[in-house]
């Protein structure tokens, strides 16, 4: 059934947002529809923890990765050790625990990386056998800059220890600890995914909203009037007159509207095409902002510029788009 028609009838209007009730008067808002199943219980304390406190999501983030790899070190150096001297092997002690801490920390420092490289190549439905070419590919860079800086960084402290660390026949080495960081790659990847996954269902999905199976479309599809969010079991409608500004994220653009954040999977410069040009200004090459949610423009220096938002906003303004947000800015007051 399209969500623009109910029945073949146009959908009674409803207040949007994922809080709204169904059972609101019908007049609550002429701009929305919410076409929604009741909200699933006990999502609304993650929910709450995961939209309104984004601050803490990213220190989150951060933390569990740092406790993964710390505790990756923790464990695989006792087992090292506890495995070398059920060999028999004569070796220090210190050894084992300078190869396992310098893997997991270089693996650390390359999570960032993989999560952007996730962002520009995604593997979801529909593009998933074009990107995984490049995957492929960066995994082998993947391992070769963690074996690189791991092997930098053994070769330093065993300096400090007075000694040297070889680290073998490098072709062959080099094969054996790809067959482990490919690995290693794809559970950071597979973790990401399922992750952005988890925030997309939570936060809720914004999507175009489709021509009807039959008949005229209730609004014009190429210009939407309103967004169709999916979350958590519902279903509601976003008034694109309501849109704050809007964020280029990879393969998605997240639209931003009353403090929080709806993923749209289309680029930056075809969202720009279907919305009102006289409502919307691009000002960088990842925002696009509503004029009328513009409180101020402060100058910097190079002549890029911050935009403060009524919200409390600060959104970067390059000095490509700086005159043309001028002049559009000097129409809307003489309008």
């Amino acid at each position: 059934m399209s969500a623009q028609t109910r029945e073949g009838r146009p959908a009674q209007p409803r207040p949007a947002g994922p809080d709204a009730s169904p059972n609101a008067p019908p007049n609550a808002s002429p701009n929305a529809s919410l076409l929604a199943a009741p909200s699933q219980p006990g999502a609304g304390r993650l929910e709450a923890l995961v939209i309104n406190h984004p601050r803490l999501r990213r220190l989150a983030e951060i933390l569990f990765w740092v406790v993964f790899c710390v505790s990756q070190a923790i464990f695989n150096s006792a087992t090292t050790v506890m495995d070398l001297q059920r060999e028999g092997v004569d070796i220090a002690a210190w050894e084992p625990r300078v190869w396992e801490w310098t893997s997991n920390l270089v693996l650390l420092l390359l999570v960032p990386g993989v999560v952007a490289f996730q962002r520009k190549f995604p593997l979801y439905f529909g593009v998933w056998r074009k990107n995984l070419p490049w995957h492929v590919l960066a995994s082998v860079v993947f391992c070769l800059v963690h074996v690189g800086l791991m092997v930098a960084a053994r070769k330093g402290i065993y300096l400090l220890f007075g000694s040297a660390y070889d680290f073998g026949d490098w072709p062959r080495e080099l094969v054996y600890e790809y067959l482990k960081d490919w690995r290693s790659y794809a559970a950071i990847l597979t973790a990401v995914m399922a992750y952005g996954f988890m925030l997309r269902r939570l936060q809720g999905e914004a999507a175009l909203l489709s021509e009807p199976d039959a008949g005229p479309a209730f609004e014009p599809v190429a210009h939407p009037e309103r967004f169709l969010v999916k979350k958590l079991g519902k279903e509601f409608l976003l008034p694109a007159s309501e849109i704050e500004w809007v964020q280029s994220w990879g393969n998605y653009v997240n639209l931003h509207l009353r403090g929080r954040d709806y993923p749209l999977r289309s680029t930056l410069t075809d969202l720009e095409k279907r919305l009102d040009e006289a409502a919307f200004v691009r000002v960088h090459r990842s925002y696009l902002v509503r004029l009328e949610q513009i409180e101020a423009l402060e100058s910097e220096d190079g002549g890029d510029a911050k935009l403060l938002m009524k919200d409390g906003m600060r959104i970067p303004c390059s000095r490509t788009y700086r005159e043309r947000l001028r002049s559009r800015l000097v129409e809307g007051r003489k309008g």
